[in-house]
């Protein structure tokens, strides 16, 4: 090499080292979109993240930026140009399940995954797919999805992809080919674990916790090097068995709250299954808490008790997994009411002085406002209606239960109802108007609990609730809102009214807009202030799934995933039928000007005729013995009532020959690659053939069954409904 090629690659060097050190220690804002524009896609790290305003046209976190805000700075698209607003492009995912990530968006690449855990990597100007990974879940392992096997994405952390699998496991893969790095069974292979969350990564720890809850497991956050792949620290969020010592000194607290049965051998629950925000001013991260295994306190904790820390928001130091602070929002939980829900951190001014606070609107029908620093409750007001407490008293910061509303050997009405006021669909906050929107549902049933029959069936439901009491809750009490919501002055700005209750996350920015998908197959711009409707575009599918928003080359785009499914669209059929899925899971790209079409619909489900009566379909008996098998094993994929939701067949329409297949479906698994495990390790041949007679039964009757609600007539007059004497 000559000297003057020497002196050129030295020069050169020392440019990028410069470059480099004005990014790193947060220089001029032009340096480091320089900086960034130099970089390959993927080479994302803290200081990015914390730094993502100066460069707003990547999504560079799952949240965008670590306070999990989803607002955008962009106002390319804004109230005066969003009716321009049209489709660039559309790539097919070939999956018909739920979609439900957010992508991450660095440098004109988009990072995703989709159903079944597939990451997809996508040329973001033009979706063409760059590469695909498919980590091959063992489809029985569909089984122990409580909502559907879905996942709500990845992160991308210097040059590498993280995601979790259903079956449990970690994976990093390379971000330029897509190439497995490492992979870590989280739960050393025991089933019935999960993991649909999106990971966090905070300071080289990749951070991840899981599902499982309703079939008995015991819940725990983990840290894992980011490089290696190797365990950091575990927080268990509830205790095990206390003859044996705890993993960590927090176990020792919360284990006093819990008392009068083998809650460990339930498992416990509190899975920490998707929200997670960091604050790296406090070097704080917080993550949401999830519910009881099983449901009802009266089973898993008969002497009372919190049951710590379920349904609980833990502030957590990510050097050590040393828990800082918690806030329980419903002690002893009961209602499968989690506080996994979205959890926001923003600055606030609060009663004359600023706030450094966090907002959770939960399960259970409340809005939090909580000081993050210390945990101080600052909030709690109704943001849907709420039966089971009356208020949350601001001196003990607990609940004011409405007694008549445990699970406790009587029926009770109950609002929300376990799906939630408001689920997982993440919410964002804009901080030019300061309101939070909530993908909000405003759901009323009724139940009965199943305490005295209550056996405890490893790898199954376990909820000690009786799921065929909400089959007959009729569509209009599954309503679904977007409420702008005041956090200072606690009270709902204005709502807009939704087709039913199962819709998506929403994403605001600062062209004064919400963006939002529909379960009824629409993808809508809101202005901010006033919720009017300003641009709508059909997506083909219901959409559950957040939008993101970018920019390339000047231009702004809305991405967004459609793709229905979920736990509403398989366990409440006969509300989310509504939906009308014509189509398998879509990645949607717009931007202004946008003329790309959307192809017609590559999915239709033929509803043929049901198949006649059987001499078993009208023996009664054995129909309220299948009854009772389809709820207990069925009901939550196959719909409730035996009423499919558009996303599994409905089986009440199954051929001839599939009901003569069942014992091979049911018992062994001759369908496992279709996502159908067998169960013969809690059925057997007598179930099997009443869980055939009660579906052939209820093909005779449409979605609502001819046999009247069983519902006491005080919760008939409760719920608004003529008692079951007076119904014609």
């Amino acid at each position: 090499m000559g000297d003057s090629s020497r002196l050129a690659l030295g020069a050169a060097l020392v440019a990028a080292i410069i470059i480099g050190l004005i990014y790193i220690s947060g220089g001029p804002e032009q340096s480091a979109e320089v900086a960034q524009a130099t970089m390959e896609p993927g080479q994302i790290d803290g200081a990015r993240i914390i730094n993502a305003d100066s460069e707003p046209e990547n999504w560079l976190a799952h949240g965008r930026t670590y306070s999990e805000q989803r607002y955008s700075p962009l106002d390319q698209i804004n109230e005066d140009t969003v009716a321009d607003l049209g489709l660039a492009w559309a790539f097919e995912t070939g999956t018909d399940r739920g979609l439900e990530a957010s992508p991450i968006v660095d440098n004109g690449v988009m990072y995703l995954t989709g159903s079944w855990s597939i990451v997809y990597a996508l040329d973001a100007l033009t979706g063409e797919l760059l590469w695909e990974y498919d980590p091959e879940v063992p489809r029985g392992w569909g089984r122990y999805a409580c909502c559907d096997v879905v996942n709500r994405g990845v992160a991308v952390w210097n040059g590498k992809v993280y995601f979790g699998t259903i079956h449990g496991h970690l994976i990093a893969l390379d971000a330029k080919t897509g190439e497995k790095i490492w992979d870590v069974d989280t739960v050393d292979s025991k089933p019935p674990y999960t993991i649909t969350g999106a990971p966090r990564i905070v300071k080289d720890k990749v951070i991840i916790g899981n599902g499982g809850a309703e079939f008995g497991v015991r819940g725990f956050v983990t840290a894992y090097d980011t490089e290696t792949g190797e365990q950091v620290w575990r927080f268990y969020t509830v205790p095990g068995n206390p003859d044996e010592p705890f993993e960590h000194p927090e176990l020792a607290e919360a284990a006093k709250t819990w008392g009068g049965a083998k809650w460990w051998e339930m498992g416990g629950g509190g899975t920490a299954w998707d929200s997670m925000a960091y604050d790296p001013d406090l070097n704080t991260i917080y993550i949401g808490v999830g519910n009881g295994s099983p449901w009802n306190r009266d089973i898993r904790s008969p002497d009372g008790g919190d049951n710590l820390y379920l349904s609980s928001i833990l502030a957590i130091d990510p050097d050590t997994g040393k828990m800082k602070w918690y806030y329980q929002t419903t002690p002893g939980e009961s209602w499968d009411y989690t506080a996994t829900q979205h959890i926001i951190l923003a600055e606030l001014d609060w009663k004359g002085k600023k706030r450094k606070v966090l907002m959770q609107a939960p399960k259970n029908g409340f809005f939090y406002v909580i000081d993050r620093e210390t945990g101080e409750l600052l909030s709690a007001e109704k943001y849907v209606p709420v039966v089971w407490a009356s208020h949350v008293d601001m001196e003990t910061g607990r609940p004011v239960e409405n007694p008549n509303n445990r699970y406790s050997g009587r029926w009770s009405v109950v609002s929300p109802i376990p799906i939630g006021g408001h689920n997982w669909h993440p919410m964002a906050y804009n901080k030019d108007n300061g309101l939070v929107y909530i993908p909000a549902m405003e759901i009323t049933s009724a139940a009965e609990p199943d305490v005295n029959n209550f056996k405890f069936r490893p790898g199954s439901w376990n909820l000690g609730q009786d799921m065929r009491t909400q089959t007959d809750a009729p569509p209009e009490f599954f309503a679904g809102k977007l409420i702008a919501w005041d956090p200072v002055a606690g009270k709902e700005r204005w709502h807009i009214q939704h087709w039913g209750g199962w819709n998506g996350g929403v994403l605001t920015t600062a062209g004064n807009l919400v963006f939002q998908g529909t379960g009824d197959g629409f993808v809508k711009a809101h202005n901010a202030t006033t919720g009017k409707t300003l641009w709508q575009a059909p997506a083909g599918t219901g959409v559950i799934a957040p939008p993101v928003t970018w920019s390339k080359n000047g231009e702004q785009y809305i991405t967004v995933l459609a793709g229905w499914g979920g736990a509403y669209a398989l366990a409440y059929g006969r509300a989310a039928k509504a939906a009308g899925v014509s189509r398998g899971g879509t990645v949607l790209t717009f931007k202004l000007g946008g003329d790309a079409e959307l192809d017609p619909m590559r999915y239709v489900m033929d509803v043929p005729e049901p198949v006649g009566p059987t001499e078993d379909s009208q023996n009664a008996e054995l129909v309220k013995m299948g009854s009772e098998a389809f709820a207990d094993n069925c009901a939550v994929c196959h719909g409730i009532g035996a009423v499919g939701g558009g996303v599994i067949q409905d089986l009440r329409y199954s051929a001839p020959e599939v009901f003569d297949m069942y014992e091979d479906i049911v018992l062994n698994g001759v369908m496992e690659e279709r996502g159908m495990a067998s169960f013969s390790d809690v059925v057997d041949a007598d179930d099997v053939r009443a869980i055939r007679a009660y579906i052939i039964s209820r093909a005779q009757e449409g979605d609502v069954p001819t046999d009247p609600l069983y519902m006491p007539d005080y919760i008939l007059e409760e719920l608004g409904l003529a008692p079951a004497a007076d119904a014609e």
